[in-house]
């Protein structure tokens, strides 16, 4: 059975830049007045001469970004993923097109702000930033991914959308012993009949899927596709080839994101049966992230019925 103790993505994200700004005084930290929020205040408590405080004023941080990086220095500004997506045009143009070496952490994605409601909840995110050129887009599993994987994305060269989440972190990731390496998969899980992939937290209602999926005698593979661009297309077509059929599980909508990224790559490699568990709509308040997975169906109970609508 799963288990483990829940953490909070944020505060290992907060935790983990300090660390990486204490060892190199290149970094310097931008936020757009949620640094409390985002736990990017903790690089302020230890190195306040590197942090930065723009207001709310995505669109100036971004192009402040911008501007450190041709410089030469190495920032990394912080805000919430819905509002990131007003410096949209900034992000296209200031660093993606110049190519510049800025990273774009985010927090609150998804549902996760569950109770300031749809306005706050970005579900889209993904989709608008893997088509700019030169942006890599990666979506940390869980606290232990992001302490695995912060450390290579800060010291990877060029632009990279670093999406997370807020306090849901359930356990999918801690008990592993992986060197993160950004644009490659993980195998979870190995299987034959079926593969679920997905990127973030819903990865726990994956392997809890494919637990009862086992159970019914199916054999299911669950793959962690942290980097959705550049995307992992070896082990993808190799599933594909594998397994004959694919569910995609992902805490975003069903257009343009994981699902559409995954499918992208199968049907240039080997086609395969898909399905897409995912957002539809817009969300709507909550007391928890947890409440409005379920509301929405972004559940092992949907994976499941997604995975046996495959198998018949």
């Amino acid at each position: 059975m799963l288990q483990g103790n829940f953490s909070s993505i944020r505060e290992a994200f907060g935790r983990t830049l300090v660390k990486l700004g204490e060892a190199d005084k290149d970094i310097i930290v931008i936020t757009a007045d949620v640094g409390d929020s985002s736990r990017a205040s903790y690089f302020k408590e230890k190195i306040p001469e590197r942090y930065f405080n723009v207001g709310i004023s995505e669109q100036d941080m971004v192009n402040f970004g911008a501007g450190l990086s041709a410089v030469g220095k190495k920032p990394v500004v912080v805000g919430f993923a819905m509002f990131l997506m007003r410096a949209w045009e900034q992000m296209r143009n200031s660093i993606g097109r110049m190519n510049l070496n800025v990273k774009v952490c985010v927090t609150h994605s998804g549902y996760s702000d569950s109770g300031d409601g749809s306005s706050h909840q970005a579900l889209e995110d993904i989709a608008l930033m893997r088509t700019i050129p030169n942006f890599k887009v990666v979506v940390p599993a869980d606290a232990a991914e992001v302490e695995r994987s912060l450390p290579e994305v800060i010291n990877d060269r060029g632009p990279l959308y670093y999406r997370m989440g807020r306090d849901y972190s359930p356990p999918i990731t801690s008990t592993l012993d992986y060197k993160f390496e950004i644009g490659k998969a993980y195998v979870l899980k190995d299987g034959d009949d079926l593969a679920i992939i997905g990127a973030g937290v819903v990865l726990w209602d994956a392997l809890k899927a494919a637990e009862e999926l086992e159970k019914m005698g199916i054999s299911t593979a669950v793959i962690n596709l942290p980097t959705i661009k550049p995307i992992d297309h070896s082990t993808i077509e190799y599933f594909a080839r594998k397994t004959g059929r694919i569910v995609t599980i992902e805490e975003h909508s069903v257009i343009g994101g994981v699902g559409s990224a995954v499918a992208e790559v199968v049907v240039k490699t080997y086609p395969v049966p898909m399905r897409f568990v995912g957002a539809t709509t817009y969300g709507r308040s909550a007391r928890s992230q947890r409440e409005l997975l379920d509301y929405y169906g972004i559940t092992s109970r949907n994976v499941i019925n997604s995975a046996l609508e495959l198998i018949k």
